[in-house]
């Protein structure tokens, strides 16, 4: 088949957050299967499209909260407003007007529109006039948005937040009966969509970019750090759950466990506890949770799947994971420890730290875990493309 990929990011050599690690899955399953797809976003200035063949950018620049002046925020807030909008699909309408519908036009006809998430095509709904459309639902977007206002101290941005999930929700149904075939990331977010729709829904299990590594006792050199955290934690709902983890689950640990925290924070981040080290965005993230002896999964909203859950899993780390955290998985490895509570998890994280500073830490079996999603997201991805031959 001859696809659009609609999405708000264009995949780039280097997958920075869960969202373009989707992404780059997604679309590697879908040319793997032999389809010919033309990917149409906008690209971060500085970067470089993936496959620069099979891209179309819309246009170069910041569309993320955390990279933009309050001048550019403020200006997506007025456009929202005035125009009916979620903030997160205002800012896409301001950057892609007048170019991103005519762009997938001059490049068509498509058998079908993938629309990568509700925000594109809530953007700009003639995107379903184009071609049958197939829906990735990366995550229930109101709920998240929802989530986010319930821990929102500021009032202006508690009502913000209310604001983006009563218009999401409106947008997500409405796209939820049009689309022919939808994706979520989740059998939990699947259940969401309504018994109306299982027979045209189903669940992409997905990979990342992590290299896969054999069961075997981790052994080796010793960790650089005892505990270890990555995540794009500018966005709200991850954020909920690195927040808990510092202000609740820190305090339990013993003073001689470090811990190290990789990915971008937010500008009003609360000062970490001294034995936590923010590194930043690191230059590998698979070498970096190498380096951990345990790594803390400490999911406390959102809804999808964690990127971060499954390449721990690909790894075959040693992990200790909220029950959120493994959203989506009917079963979790021998490498997992869950729990819930900050004591809980606190114990957990010691026993876990205690092993791998004397090598018996199990790893998983990373080769079979990606032998076994790379099948499924493969069946998955034809199991909704089917639904678009037939109108």
């Amino acid at each position: 088949m001859r696809l659009a990929f609609i999405t708000s990011l264009i995949p780039v050599a280097r997958p920075d957050t869960g969202f373009e690690i989707a992404n780059a899955a997604i679309l590697d399953a879908l040319r793997g299967a032999g389809h010919e797809v033309v990917c149409f976003g906008f690209l971060r200035p500085g970067e470089a499209p993936a496959d620069p063949a099979g891209a179309v950018v819309i246009a170069r620049l910041d569309i993320e909260n955390a990279a933009v002046p309050a001048s550019r925020k403020l200006a997506w807030l007025g456009r929202a407003l005035i125009a009916g909008l979620p903030v997160a699909c205002a800012k896409l309408r301001m950057a892609g007007q007048g170019r991103w519908i005519e762009a997938v036009r001059a490049r068509g006809p498509f058998d079908a529109l993938v629309l990568n998430s509700v925000m594109p095509p809530g953007a700009f709904p003639e995107f379903a006039t184009l071609a049958p459309c197939v829906l990735v639902e990366h995550n229930i977007e109101y709920v998240s948005a929802r989530q986010s206002a319930a821990h929102a101290g500021n009032p202006l941005l508690r009502w913000l937040y209310a604001r983006e999930a009563r218009l999401l929700e409106a947008i997500e149904r409405r796209l939820w009966d049009e689309a022919r075939f939808i994706w979520t990331l989740a059998e939990e977010d699947r259940a969401a969509l309504g018994p109306e729709r299982r027979d045209r829904s189903a669940v992409l299990p997905l990979v990342s970019t992590a290299r896969p590594r054999p069961a075997t006792q981790a052994g080796g050199s010793a960790p650089a750090h005892d505990v270890g955290l990555i995540g794009t934690w500018t966005w709200t709902p991850n954020f909920i759950g690195l927040d808990w983890f510092l202000r609740e689950v820190c305090p339990l640990l013993p003073a001689d466990v470090t811990v190290a925290v990789a990915g971008r924070l937010p500008a009003d981040a609360p000062p970490a506890p001294p034995q936590v080290r923010l590194l930043g965005r690191v230059p590998d993230a698979d070498a970096f949770l190498m380096s951990c002896g345990v790594v803390a999964l400490t999911s406390r909203a959102g809804t999808g799947v964690q990127l971060k859950t499954i390449e721990a899993m690909q790894l075959g780390a040693p992990a200790v994971a909220t029950p959120l955290s493994c959203r989506g998985f009917s079963e979790t490895p021998a490498n997992f420890a869950i729990a819930e509570t900050p004591r809980d998890f606190a114990d957990a994280v010691v026993a876990a730290v205690a092993a791998a500073r004397t090598g018996r830490a199990l790893r998983g079996d990373g080769e079979a875990f990606m032998a076994r999603q790379r099948a499924a997201l493969a069946a998955a991805l034809e199991q909704g493309l089917a639904r678009t031959k037939g109108g």
